[in-house]
């Protein structure tokens, strides 16, 4: 009996299918690319010149997951400057130290990042940092 359902049911919803538009990750290339080491994948080198002196390389673009995910390299020389406490609604963050240190702080936690730490800062959750060392890299 419950296999007949089962049938009765997906034949009565088989017409519904085509009206509900594909996922957006339908839309996207099923291809791969690379990213180089010193490059942007649109627009070259994105300076910065707001508080902090920082130039970014875009290595995965929001144009290529239908703005699931973007990832870029960030390189600054503003020591003791950083991002003031913010919130990002609707995005988490993950940063990776590619080169020099970081502090942190994600909600009430402080934390001190160097070359290799990473750190996960989840939507909705104030945070802030502030670049240590003279040069910082990250991802």
């Amino acid at each position: 009996m419950q296999r007949r359902k089962f049938v009765w049911t997906s034949l009565t919803a088989l017409p519904f299918a085509t009206i509900i538009p594909p996922p957006a990750w339908a839309d996207r290339s099923p291809k791969g690319f690379k990213a180089s080491a010193g490059e942007g994948r649109f627009h070259g080198h994105i300076e910065l010149k707001g508080v902090n002196r920082n130039v970014l390389d875009v290595k995965v673009s929001g144009k290529d997951t239908n703005g699931d995910l973007a990832i870029f390299e960030q390189t600054s020389v503003s020591q003791g400057r950083g991002t003031p406490l913010h919130v990002h609604p609707g995005q988490d963050e993950v940063f990776t130290v590619l080169e020099g240190e970081y502090a942190f702080r994600v909600g009430d936690d402080r934390y001190r990042l160097k070359t290799g730490d990473s750190i996960f800062l989840p939507r909705q959750v104030p945070h802030a940092w502030t670049q240590v060392s003279a040069r910082v890299r990250c991802w």
